[in-house]
């Protein structure tokens, strides 16, 4: 016995040039019969919110799926799955140019078909969103559900189990000393780490080299600096990590792609008697209160 909800679209190619399209969401509990074999040309994430069954990989290995748990189903790769007895699960099919962004930044894991989760309520929601914008005649349906599929990516990369929700400690350790002008070495020495250990521990959490997320840290108090207050460029430079402005700025020019100064010139907000020479801690933002009625 068993319960099934399940709806499917064919979102046009303008859709497609979101990044992503949502194909299809469905819902489904109880004695489901199993999946497969089959091999699918499209993505689809099948989130297993409570019960236990099996995932059989195409070279006959057999995984045991315990809720909660993420059941990665990617284009050309044969899949069979099943419950043991029973369980619950949530699925969305997807498609698009982004999912292969979002697999180099280890969001999607084709070689790992089965990721535990700590909780699937936060991936759950978001499939309840997409299911509640599949009523017919909805005239965002294409637009609203290909937004959730990338919400969906970022729920599941937080639920994995095996990393923490908002990054491991090195990460975040990293982002505290982002600022000191220390290279990745004297970071990995910092940790008890190798700069090759330091560069996986940062890829797999971050999708990206220590190099490029400290850079992301640096440029972005950087802009910061440079819309809100009126410090001098040089000054701006100092307070990121770098001695030199000229590197700094062409640094700068070539990652943000335009120069310092011009990016102040477009993007300043400095007006008499506004920050001058600081801005709010980005940890501790202000709070805009509404004034109360009369």
């Amino acid at each position: 016995m068993y319960h099934t909800w399940m709806r499917y679209f064919t979102p046009g190619p303008v859709h497609h040039r979101l990044g992503l399209a949502c194909l299809g969401v469905g819902l489904q509990y109880g004695e489901l019969p199993a999946v497969g074999p089959r091999t699918l040309d499209h993505h689809v994430a099948v989130v297993i919110g409570a019960g236990s069954g099996w995932y059989r990989t195409p070279d006959g290995h057999r995984h045991t799926v315990t809720a909660p748990a993420l059941i990665w189903l990617t284009p050309g790769v044969p899949h069979h799955y099943g419950p043991d007895p029973s369980w619950d699960e949530c699925f969305v099919d997807f498609t698009g140019p982004a999912a292969a962004t979002y697999t180099e930044l280890g969001y999607i894991e084709p070689g790992r078909p089965v990721v535990p989760l700590s909780d699937a309520a936060a991936a759950r929601a978001v499939v309840g969103r997409i299911a509640r914008a599949a009523r017919r005649g909805n005239p965002l349906l294409e637009v609203e559900t290909g937004a959730a599929v990338h919400e969906l990516l970022v729920a599941l990369r937080r639920a994995r189990a095996d990393l923490a929700p908002d990054g491991d400690e090195v990460l975040q350790a990293l982002a505290r000393d982002a600022f000191k002008a220390m290279s990745v070495a004297d970071h990995a020495a910092r940790h008890g780490m190798t700069p090759a250990e330091l560069r996986s521990a940062v890829r797999r959490g971050a999708g990206c080299s220590p190099k490029d997320y400290l850079l992301g840290i640096r440029l972005g108090r950087a802009k910061e600096l440079l819309a809100a207050t009126e410090l001098p460029v040089a000054a701006v430079a100092r307070r990121v990590g770098y001695d030199d402005p000229a590197y700094f700025s062409r640094l700068f020019t070539r990652r943000v792609g335009m120069a310092p100064v011009r990016f102040r010139a477009q993007q300043g907000r400095t007006v008499p008697g506004g920050w001058s020479d600081r801005i709010p801690d980005p940890d501790d933002p202000p709070m805009i209160e509404r004034p109360q009625a009369t």
